[in-house]
């Protein structure tokens, strides 16, 4: 333990995160950086992948890029710090980028909410109202509303992270976490925060809540209408469809809330990190992962890709 508690210079921050607190510190950081490396690899892949087969060059293939552009910078954002970190056995990380890196990932992380809840509008339409798809998924359309998303991410993002590194910090500058988080930060603050928590729990309900709500929505709509056309085999073809959907909505709505959600006597530094991990390191490996195995366009995507390296191998 010893290495990691420096002293910190000027403003900086000590991160002490779970890296710093366990024995088997050397494996679990193996294991971050392995799923770290499957992450980059497979959102790099379904982009290119979308990018080079004009059959993925559809609404619901366009927000799925969007998806990995999102998932990417999120593991660039987080994981990149915490090799540093243990490999020269520093943990202090400067006022400065403390507030970019807060950016970041409050960015990436309402960005990702909204954009979740449009794939799943994308669904609804593609299995509720196929005649007016092309009319209410346009390119334009399309275009409209992932420039939006990122829009309404950044503002909001930029609002929150001016608010915060602009409260009075007391003379402890020890994070109990393993990066810029708002709520690790507010535990620093020789202030009464309450209002801003209020703040936040407002942000949390247009950002978690709404969303989710929308997704659940289109999804009550879309069995409705498959269980009333009384077709078997449309009834599975629209579960395949939209189930990997599903579980990548289940794992990051659902960590993100226990975190955002849960009353403060639940939480203590261990589990908070524990939570933040899934959606901040396991879920944007597990998306690419998830669309791929179960998606057969993806799937004959990349055999064709394959297909053409190994014939110019050869």
């Amino acid at each position: 333990m010893g290495r990691w508690i420096n002293e910190s210079t000027g403003t900086d921050f000590i991160l002490l995160g779970f890296l710093q607190r366990i024995y088997a510190a050397s494996l679990l950081f193996s294991l971050i950086f392995l799923t770290f490396l499957v992450a980059l690899l497979g959102n790099i892949m379904m982009m290119i992948l979308i990018w080079l087969d004009s059959r993925l060059h559809t609404p619901m293939y366009f927000l799925l890029s969007q998806l990995s552009i999102m998932d990417f910078l999120y593991s660039s954002t987080i994981v990149p710090k915490i090799a540093i970190d243990f490999l020269s056995g520093k943990n202090t990380i400067s006022f400065i980028s403390c507030g970019i890196q807060l950016f970041l990932f409050a960015a990436l992380f309402s960005a990702e909410c909204i954009l979740l809840a449009v794939m799943a509008y994308d669904r609804y339409v593609a299995i509720c109202r196929p005649l007016h798809y092309s009319v209410l998924m346009c390119p334009t359309v399309c275009v409209l509303m992932v420039a939006g998303t990122w829009l309404v991410a950044l503002l909001n993002a930029l609002v929150h992270v001016i608010y915060t590194l602009n409260l009075p910090y007391c003379s402890s500058r020890i994070i109990q976490h393993f990066f810029c988080e708002i709520p690790a930060l507010l535990k620093l603050v020789c202030a009464d925060t309450s209002l801003y928590e209020n703040g936040i729990f407002i942000s949390g309900v247009a950002f978690l809540l709404i969303p989710l709500s929308v997704i659940l929505a289109s999804y009550c709509q879309i069995i409705s209408t498959v269980l009333r056309l009384g077709s078997n085999l449309g009834m599975r073809k629209a579960l395949a469809t939209c189930s990997s959907h599903m579980i990548v909505v289940s794992l990051f709505y659902g960590t993100a809330i226990i975190m955002y959600f849960f009353p403060k006597a639940y939480h203590t530094p261990v589990q908070d990190e524990v939570v933040a991990v899934f959606y901040t390191i396991l879920t944007p490996m597990l998306n690419p992962l998830i669309y791929s195995l179960r998606n057969r366009d993806v799937a004959k995507a990349l055999r064709k890709v394959l297909g053409r390296y190994t014939s110019l191998t050869y």
